[in-house]
């Protein structure tokens, strides 16, 4: 039914069965008359990252530009497929991802606990990946731009829950322009595997060690800027006045003797302006997010390169 509702704006559909155990990719082709469909096999199962990296580069192989992804549950409405790629034909985006959150009406029918975490994932999103302008994170309805993906390390990407974020990481990492389509979802009886009990630690683990390296990247190794004298003043101030006013705190519980005015403002005054600092980072961040689409320059490189090769 996926299929039969993608427009004929298609040149080419790539169905992946990641060793689907009720062979998905054998039911497409004795039930498909659309010779669009190319069905491609995973030998083992490799999560929704692995699948969609093996339709990325059937398509970076066959020469196609645009690259949406869909999922075969119905969730998603095909007929929107040239909204998402509309972006990145004007040359506004390299990356396009649906935003469930755009409009009051469609979250109505989203379940409460989803609405809830995907609030609290699109937050740390914002923190981790920079891209403080898009919202819903998690949402797999995306189109992109196969001359970017050829800058990222797509053997690297991760292979299971997290890869649409992960996906945003390295999007950052060359500087992509990420723009949100509104969309609404579709919800109906199928129930997901993802267990927040269970993926929870582990995608707070991995969102604190992408922080680190965007911010490592970013702020100290590709530009050191007002933003990295923020952070770093920041961060130490806020240390320097915690640990002392804690040393001094612990050093009158046991003395009996309170601390004075003075020492108080020694301690307080740090950590006000460390916070201020950070405040100030984090705003600078925030104004950072790419707004120049890196695959306008990619393509006018590889134009460049063919007029330097031509007769």
């Amino acid at each position: 039914g996926v299929i039969a509702d993608i427009g004929p704006e298609v040149e080419r559909i790539y169905a992946v069965d990641d060793a689907c155990p009720e062979g998905s990719g054998r039911f497409v082709e004795q039930h498909n008359h659309d010779p669009r469909v190319r069905v491609l096999y995973n030998p083992e199962n490799r999560g929704v990252g692995g699948a969609v990296v093996t339709g990325y580069k059937a398509a970076m192989s066959e020469g196609i530009d645009i690259v949406v992804k869909i999922d075969g549950d119905g969730q998603m409405d095909p007929r929107l497929l040239p909204l998402f790629v509309r972006p990145l034909q004007r040359g506004q985006a390299d990356y396009s991802k649906g935003n469930r959150f755009y409009r009051p009406e469609s979250v109505q029918g989203m379940p409460p606990i989803r609405l809830f975490g995907n609030a609290v994932l699109s937050f740390l999103t914002k923190l981790s990946c920079g891209y403080w302008n898009v919202m819903d994170p998690t949402n797999g309805y995306t189109a992109v731009r196969t001359c970017v993906l050829a800058e990222l390390p797509l053997d690297k990407l991760e292979r299971r829950y997290f890869f649409e974020t992960d996906m945003l990481f390295r999007l950052n990492t060359v500087r992509a322009v990420v723009k949100d389509v509104p969309m609404d979802s579709v919800y109906a009886e199928e129930e997901s595997n993802l267990k927040i009990s269970k993926v929870l630690p582990e995608f707070l683990s991995k969102h604190l060690s992408r922080l680190w390296r965007r911010y490592f990247y970013n702020y100290l190794i590709r530009d050191f800027n007002i933003g990295t004298l923020y952070s770093l003043f920041g961060s130490l101030l806020l240390v320097s006045g915690t640990v002392f006013g804690a040393v001094h705190w612990l050093n009158s519980t046991h003395s009996s003797y309170p601390a004075t005015s003075g020492t108080v403002m020694l301690a307080a005054l740090p950590i006000l302006i460390g916070i201020q600092f950070l405040i100030a980072f984090l705003h600078y961040d925030v104004s950072n997010v790419p707004t120049e689409p890196v695959s306008q320059a990619l393509e006018g490189s590889a134009q460049d390169a063919l007029g330097s090769t031509s007769p």
